[in-house]
């Protein structure tokens, strides 16, 4: 169900992406400066990525499109989207795990699945709170039935108000919000996006702290014991 309804989606979504690019365009010509060109680049850029992962979304399976990847390259660049529209109240820490070795995925897919968690963050805690951005490693761990030698653990903590229990088993089901503007669907999108990498999106919170925990193996072909 939560296919069918992100294909829907997805064919409603391409043709304003094709006028926001086009617009972007336009509008770099009549920029003289470097610096505001910058800004027109990442929604040029931005505007092509989604294109790209709708076209992959609307494919008979949706399989990742995978290469070696720095993880900490793709949060940084969640870090760049996020930070132009920041509320100055909101302070983000990375707090990264430099020994963290490379990963095979496909970098757009997880940049729409960490850009997905980051805002939803943002948006629980409202003007003001603190963001953490963290990656570890794990030694040894089971996602699913399935045991890997080595994970990769990205978490995303915020300090808004927290999740109440009885949504927390079905937050990344789609059209399930807790915000009256929401519409339920970024969270489902990132678990699905993560899933396709054998990997799982886990989510434990209280007030004043909720951490959503991406897991995903280093290995998905041989890496499994």
């Amino acid at each position: 169900a939560a296919r069918a309804l992100v294909r829907g989606l997805a064919h409603e979504i391409k043709n304003p992406l094709g006028g926001l690019r086009g617009a972007a365009q336009l509008l770099e010509r009549e920029f003289e400066t470097e610096e505001l060109k910058e800004y027109t680049q990442i929604i040029i850029g931005e505007a092509d990525r989604l294109q790209a992962l709708v076209d992959r979304m609307l494919g008979p399976t949706a399989l990742p499109n995978r290469s070696l990847i720095n993880i900490h390259e793709i949060l940084e660049r969640v870090y760049t989207l996020v930070k132009i529209d920041l509320p100055d109240g909101i302070e983000i820490i990375r707090d990264y795990d430099p020994s963290i070795p490379e990963i095979t995925a496909d970098p757009d897919q997880l940049i729409q699945a960490c850009l997905n968690l980051v805002r939803n963050a943002i948006q629980a805690m409202g003007e003001t709170g603190k963001l953490t951005i963290r990656s570890r490693s794990k030694r040894h761990f089971t996602i699913g039935h399935s045991r890997y030698k080595l994970v990769v653990m990205v978490e995303i903590i915020d300090t808004g108000q927290g999740i109440k229990e009885e949504m927390l088993s079905q937050i990344f089901l789609p059209m399930i919000t807790g915000r009256a503007e929401g519409t339920g669907l970024g969270l489902s999108i990132a678990q699905s996006l993560i899933n396709r990498h054998q990997g799982l999106i886990e989510c434990t919170s209280e007030p004043g702290h909720t951490v959503f925990r991406i897991l995903l193996p280093l290995e998905t072909e041989n890496g499994s014991e």
